[in-house]
């Protein structure tokens, strides 16, 4: 269930989320948020509350891009890789009959660029400056396509489209349901706070030698 949009504008992402639990027939409305930041990155989480969990806390270590590796290639590679790690440590991580990882899907928000994280691992980016994920996802993108198609003052923002969007799947999807959350990062402190771990991990390599 859950419905989480995802929006890029001038160089900022936007993540946006419910807060309905479902199980079977019955809804609750969380108070733990499926939004959050972590590090340069920005994310939003479907289908498991504990994956959400795990990538929100002190077991989730946020990787270092190298200088030679492009964003994208970081993601796929790199990034994975400890998400990985973090879903391992934390038990999560499920194999089915294949012998392959699945396991839940995401958004997630990074110098910039918003991907979506698929339960096989494989790292999307769309065409379209927005993403959704969730039981409401075709209704929250067909709701902001139109939006950005339309010529309209109100709420023509990135946050009136997102908010119009995961009203049309509460109001459609018995899986969607108010307060609405939202976090965002522009490149400029994604970039940032990239940086500091760069740092953290010179400052580690240091006292290691001196020890």
């Amino acid at each position: 269930m859950t419905c989480i949009v995802g929006y890029i504008e001038k160089g900022k992402v936007i993540i946006g989320g419910d807060s309905a639990g479902v199980g079977d027939l019955s809804i609750h409305i969380r108070r733990d948020p499926k939004v959050f930041k972590t590090g340069p990155f920005i994310m939003g989480f479907t289908s498991s509350f504990r994956m959400g969990q795990l990538l929100m806390s002190s077991m989730f270590h946020p990787p270092h891009q190298k200088k030679d590796q492009t964003d994208y290639d970081f993601m796929v590679t790199t990034f994975i890789e400890a998400i990985k790690d973090c879903f391992d440590d934390g038990g999560y991580s499920q194999k089915y009959k294949d012998d392959d990882d699945k396991d839940g899907t995401f958004l997630v928000g990074y110098k910039g660029e918003l991907y979506m994280i698929e339960s096989d691992y494989q790292v999307a980016m769309n065409h379209d400056k927005f993403m959704a994920v969730g039981c409401g996802e075709e209704l929250a993108e067909g709701a902001m396509f139109a939006m950005t198609q339309c010529d309209i003052t109100y709420p023509n923002t990135p946050k009136g489209i997102m908010t119009t969007a995961l009203e049309a799947a509460a109001h459609f999807s018995g899986g969607v349901a108010a307060p609405f959350n939202f976090v965002e990062m522009s490149k400029k402190d994604s970039i940032a706070e990239a940086s500091k771990i760069k740092e953290k991990l010179t400052k580690k390599k240091k006292k290691e030698k001196k020890d």
